[in-house]
């Protein structure tokens, strides 16, 4: 895990968007890391101004444009709609400002790739906000797949939550790459191909049920020449669930609350082993810190962050894949 960045590799950030998980997560975050939030922009002036009082951020701005003129910033934070990620993450880079973007980083793997390419071309560190990634318990949840687990064969992994009563929230809208695989699916993604590595084909059952045009129920296997499998779901049609399940011939580890864990609460892992059952408990953190505080290293020493670019890209393909399985009716090579 990071540790904090020194007073001398302060950061201060610029927050291109008003968005509900910035104000919530990252913002507080930042502002409880050793780093600073010095600017907030959107493209309406008055909306800027008001969420910079809420959240007593010093500098606002009615275009993104500006934001990325102030030359007192270091960084941006992206939290954008999806299908603005790409657009807005290769403009900050022209800034010459280092960029941590929200999940997922681009609408698709090929986009993915030009924005890596384009924020290594301009030096910038890019990295892609999967904060579960930096909590303590994911990170023992790998290490315990990776070296007590034996021969894991199957990954089980889903995030869904209600999005009740909100027909125009941005995440139903398919011009701005919306849908539950790409907004929560991405998380069951990422976690299989982390353990896993990347498939060799997927299959996937896609459902619309606002007539929205994007999915909002998603249900997809991922599987491997040597008969490997993931199992991925997301939708917006139920009560929360986040969970993962990691199986080998030897045993399994379970972890409930998985990828939005609670900031303030402890949070458990349960796993059996060699016969050996047992459940961790890990003291409250707060993943997004973890997260700011990782970003921040990675900038102060020129090292690839945990999630960089090229996870983002590989995490793109699989999702391509189960979103052209979805839309085909049958198997797509990863």
């Amino acid at each position: 895990m990071s540790t904090p960045a020194t007073n001398s590799d302060r950061l201060e950030f610029g927050v291109l968007g008003t968005a509900g998980i910035a104000r919530k997560a990252v913002i507080p975050a930042i502002a409880a890391s050793d780093h600073a939030v010095g600017a907030v922009a959107s493209r309406d002036a008055d909306r800027a101004e008001s969420f910079a009082t809420e959240n007593s951020i010093p500098r606002s701005y009615g275009s993104y444009e500006a934001l990325l003129g102030d030359d007192a910033l270091d960084a941006v934070y992206v939290p954008l709609p999806n299908g603005r990620h790409a657009e807005w993450t290769k403009r900050a880079a022209d800034a010459g400002l280092d960029v941590l973007c929200e999940k997922p980083l681009a609408a698709d793997a090929d986009e993915a790739r030009e924005v890596v390419d384009h924020c290594d071309e301009r030096g910038v560190t890019l990295m892609e906000g999967f904060m579960y990634r930096y909590h303590p318990r994911t990170e023992r949840a790998l290490a315990l797949a990776a070296s007590e687990l034996d021969d894991v064969r199957t990954v089980t992994a889903t995030f869904r939550f209600p999005l009740y009563d909100r027909p125009n929230d941005v995440r139903l809208d398919p011009d701005l790459a919306g849908g539950s695989l790409m907004d929560v699916g991405c998380y069951p993604v990422s976690l299989a191909r982390t353990v896993l590595g990347t498939p060799d084909r997927a299959y996937a059952h896609a459902g619309d049920t606002r007539d929205a045009g994007v999915d909002t129920e998603f249900a997809g296997v991922l599987a491997y020449d040597d008969g490997r499998s993931a199992r991925v779901a997301a939708g917006f049609d139920t009560q929360l669930v986040q969970r993962y399940r990691i199986e080998a011939t030897n045993g399994w580890v379970e972890v409930e609350r998985a990828f939005d864990a609670p900031t303030d609460e402890a949070v458990e892992l349960a796993y059996e082993i060699d016969g050996r059952r047992g459940v961790e408990t890990f003291p409250a953190v707060d993943q997004y810190r973890l997260q700011v505080e990782h970003f921040a290293d990675r900038v102060a020493d020129g090292h690839a962050p945990l999630t960089d670019g090229e996870a983002a890209i590989a995490n793109m393909r699989v999702i391509d894949a189960l979103a052209e399985s979805a839309a085909a009716g049958g198997p797509v090579d990863c």
